[in-house]
């Protein structure tokens, strides 16, 4: 029996999703709900076959629903969520998955005692480049992981509800918990805001990660280019991924330094650097469209009880780095712990 969907926010990404919920196998795009009466008719029309509903407290009230995916704006992510799941659907959050860490917590209590999946929509974990670069790691090809920094440019879209950190650093921040295997520590950040007061346009953060990798994170919506790229740093091996690139979106570079001792190799402790520059790699993807891999993963979990890759408990650890570079940008870029608990 297919998973009755119910698609909420029909503004910039939610048409995306209903796209890509209408071609999951498994998955009926059952209703479409905005309270814009405008914009529910106007992506309506692609959807003959789907419930129209500018109310969501009558949407929640259909009991042939089975799910919620909500694409709203950030402040709503919360009540709207915390009513999907006293209804008894389960539900799919655009990121981030709300405002706090307290209320991301608050959900994962919720869904977990309805025993609901509640997903987080960190899309890039989804990415096949972004699961080879995973690979790498994780099989030590790159050897120790030094650093890792990431640039996330554009001019545009400006936001009023929330600012570039909010609005770009989950994927960034979600992807370097992927990639590393655990949350960061700490966080330093400034945040500069030239078009609206106290919104920041631009702000560039530095993470501490267990084990003494750093990363450092730049991400505008005031930038002359679009640029979505992140390069990893190890001591054997070298990677870049670049999401805007259609011929080598993963490039893997054999360079380095290597330590050679000096004099009788009796004493270790003189050595010298020598640079290695070896081939570089552009590996063949499979490429499919990630945001239809979260969907088709989002039906999976329903139909199967298994826990999302992208559940709650990685909504909160995204969020709680979040609250930690907030701060930080509110008190001069001093550093802030992040909250570990999850």
């Amino acid at each position: 029996m297919s998973v009755k969907i119910g698609m909420v926010g029909l503004g910039y990404w939610g048409p995306n999703l209903a796209r890509n919920l209408q071609a999951t196998p498994g998955a009926e795009l059952y209703a479409l709900c905005d309270a814009d009466t405008d914009r529910l008719q106007r992506v309506g029309r692609q959807y003959p076959g789907a419930r129209l509903e500018s109310s969501y407290t009558a949407l929640l009230g259909d009991a042939k629903l089975d799910a919620i995916v909500l694409a709203t704006p950030v402040a709503t992510h919360f009540e709207l969520a915390a009513a999907a799941i006293a209804a008894g659907k389960h539900v799919l959050v655009e990121k981030p998955l709300a405002v706090s860490t307290s209320q991301c917590r608050e959900l994962v209590t919720r869904a977990d005692a309805a025993k609901l999946i509640l997903m987080t929509g960190h899309v890039f974990l989804f990415n096949s480049a972004v699961r080879v670069v995973k690979k790498y790691i994780d099989e030590g090809s790159l050897g120790r992981i030094y650093y890792v920094y990431s640039q996330r440019l554009n001019l545009g879209v400006v936001r009023r509800d929330v600012n570039a950190l909010w609005n770009f650093a989950p994927h960034d921040i979600s992807i370097l918990n992927y990639w590393l295997g655990a949350a960061p520590l700490g966080v330093n950040a400034r945040g500069f805001s030239y078009l609206q007061s106290d919104v920041e346009d631009v702000v560039f953060m530095s993470l501490d990660y267990p084990g003494g990798i750093g990363a450092n994170v730049h991400i505008s919506w005031l930038d002359p280019r679009k640029i979505r790229r992140m390069t990893v740093v190890g001591s054997e091996k070298m990677v870049v991924y670049d999401d805007t690139s259609a011929e080598a979106r993963i490039m893997l570079y054999d360079k380095g330094f290597t330590k050679q001792a000096l004099g009788n190799f009796e004493n270790f402790s003189e050595f010298q650097l020598l640079l290695r520059a070896g081939d570089v790699l552009i590996p063949k993807l499979d490429y499919s469209e990630p945001l239809q891999i979260e969907c088709r993963h989002f039906v999976d979990c329903i139909q199967t009880g298994k826990r999302p890759m992208t559940d709650g408990e990685e909504g909160l650890r995204v969020v709680a780095a979040l609250e930690a570079a907030d701060r930080s940008i509110r008190d001069g870029g001093r550093r802030v712990e992040v909250d570990q608990a999850p």
